[in-house]
């Protein structure tokens, strides 16, 4: 899937001890609430060797199990970047919290239909607010805003993402 994405901190460094580790894979975690009101991140290994339809099928079934406590431990552990939805709940704009020792985490809000100027004239489009939570032992500022750059990128132009 990301052939083109640069190695950039978010997603391959942690903060563990008192050193920045960097990691060879991207393991993916994604915020997930329980039956019993609780949240659980599974994990999706080697998520930059993946499609993003393999991405997709994989989401589904963690999540899946992960609402029923039937993961086991290795699947909601050593996550490296996180992903939490309240979009879902039509939640707009949120902060999300850093999973320690991860170096980042994403916050991706619901898809509204807003006023936008097109052309010289206002229509409605649709927008999804982001967020980006980082560590910044890990990830500085421009870092960032580079993945944010690159992501809405991707987002607004999905011929970019293989499938």
């Amino acid at each position: 899937m990301n052939a083109s994405l640069p190695r950039i901190h978010p997603w391959y460094a942690s903060f563990q001890g008192e050193a920045i580790r960097y990691h060879h894979r991207v393991h993916l975690g994604m915020a997930v609430a329980t039956e019993g009101g609780g949240l659980i991140t599974p994990v999706i290994r080697n998520a930059d060797a993946k499609s993003l339809q393999e991405i997709c099928r994989e989401a589904k079934d963690l999540a899946a199990r992960a609402r029923t406590r039937k993961l086991l431990p290795e699947e909601y552990a050593g996550s490296t970047f996180s992903v939490s939805n309240l979009g879902m709940l039509g939640i707009e704009e949120f902060s999300a919290v850093i999973n320690p020792p991860e170096g980042a985490i994403l916050a991706v809000g619901a898809v509204a239909e807003k006023p936008v100027v097109a052309d010289g004239r206002v229509e409605v489009g649709l927008r999804c607010r982001l967020t980006l939570s980082c560590d910044h032992r890990v990830v500085d500022g421009a870092t960032g805003a580079k993945f944010l750059q690159t992501l809405k990128q991707y987002l607004e132009n999905p011929v970019y993402l293989a499938f």
